[in-house]
């Protein structure tokens, strides 16, 4: 059963940092792909960015720069890095990962960010 459970989210200023992170079991982490994803009410859920095994990232253009995202191969736990957060931050951050053709996501993790 793959498993996906995020920490780390919580109330920031604006032009503040948080990192979230997200541990990962039930999935073969050294070869997965991990992602994160943001979505707040009424809107669909975005994409933030990936990393590959390898720890090779891509982010989306609203967050180049300002995030980053690592992996904890000995605790198959990804994090990702926020930096100068601005209130249209403010969201539900999901760990995701698609393993074996099935999307799996965490239960999700509030951030919000104070003008």
């Amino acid at each position: 059963q793959v498993l996906l459970k995020e920490s780390g989210g919580g109330l920031v200023q604006a032009g503040g940092s948080l990192r979230l992170s997200c541990a990962a079991s039930g999935v073969n982490f050294k070869i997965a792909t991990m992602a994160w994803y943001r979505q707040t009410p009424g809107k669909q859920r975005e994409l933030v960015g990936t990393i590959t095994s390898s720890g090779d990232t891509n982010f989306a253009e609203s967050v180049k720069g300002r995030f980053a995202m690592s992996r904890d191969w000995a605790r198959n736990t990804v994090s990702l890095q926020m930096a100068s957060l601005n209130p249209s931050d403010t969201a539900v951050y999901y760990c995701h990962t698609k393993w074996r053709a099935r999307d799996f996501w965490g239960q999700g993790t509030q951030v919000t960010v104070s003008s």
